[in-house]
């Protein structure tokens, strides 16, 4: 599928992510950051307390680190990602605080699959030729349960239900996650990002923003 003519059906596919009711335990409904016609997907965790209210992912205090990864790496920030990267997740509604109180829940097995399919179809739209997991959940969806520091800082090929494209990972920018603050984190992180900065199709979408 030509990449001019996929605006259609990611439209018709957003329209339904935004109406699907699937999991009675999830506090708001799906979040998206829209139809955005891109070779670079973004796939986040899940939607925190403030994306509802915002109507779009990573609209607070951990997008702004996000944004400033990006913006430092590639050299544009938020505005322009926004416009030019597809922005998933493995699950797209804000599943409510942690029962205990410390930071959000954490999608259950049930929810996850019930929201894997919008992703799957995502990849089978787009045919990303770059997909950026940040964070462990989103990591683990690709490759299952691994450590960070088996994945970030590094640019993997990856083949996903028939898809291939690459895969650089990044650490999740909550000021809750102290694994990028530290030693190997601090380093692979900066690793990560040297490669987003040396990515063609991050390049292509920097040059757009410089026209």
């Amino acid at each position: 599928m030509q990449r001019t003519t996929i605006s259609r059906p990611l439209q018709e596919h957003v329209r339904s992510l935004l109406a699907c009711r699937r999991c009675p335990k999830m506090k708001s409904a799906p979040i998206s950051g829209g139809p955005v016609v891109s070779e670079v997907l973004l796939v986040g965790q899940a939607p925190g307390v403030h994306e509802p209210e915002a109507g779009r992912p990573f609209a607070w205090t951990a997008g702004k680190t996000l944004f400033q990864w990006f913006d430092e790496a590639c050299g544009f920030g938020e505005e322009h990602f926004r416009s030019h990267i597809y922005m998933a997740a493995v699950c797209r509604c804000f599943p409510g605080k942690h029962p205990k109180g410390s930071g959000d829940r954490v999608p259950d097995d049930e929810e996850i699959a019930n929201c894997a399919p919008w992703l799957s179809a995502e990849i089978a739209l787009l045919r990303p030729k770059l997909v950026i997991p940040v964070g462990k959940l989103a990591i683990q969806q690709f490759f299952g349960k691994v450590g960070l520091s088996e994945i970030i800082g590094r640019r993997i090929p990856h083949v996903y239900e028939g898809v291939s494209f690459d895969i650089i990972a990044l650490p999740h920018p909550s000021g809750a996650s102290a694994w990028r603050w530290v030693e190997p984190g601090k380093t692979l992180l900066r690793q990560a990002l040297a490669l987003l900065s040396r990515d063609p199709s991050l390049k292509k979408i920097a040059a757009k923003f410089r026209e």
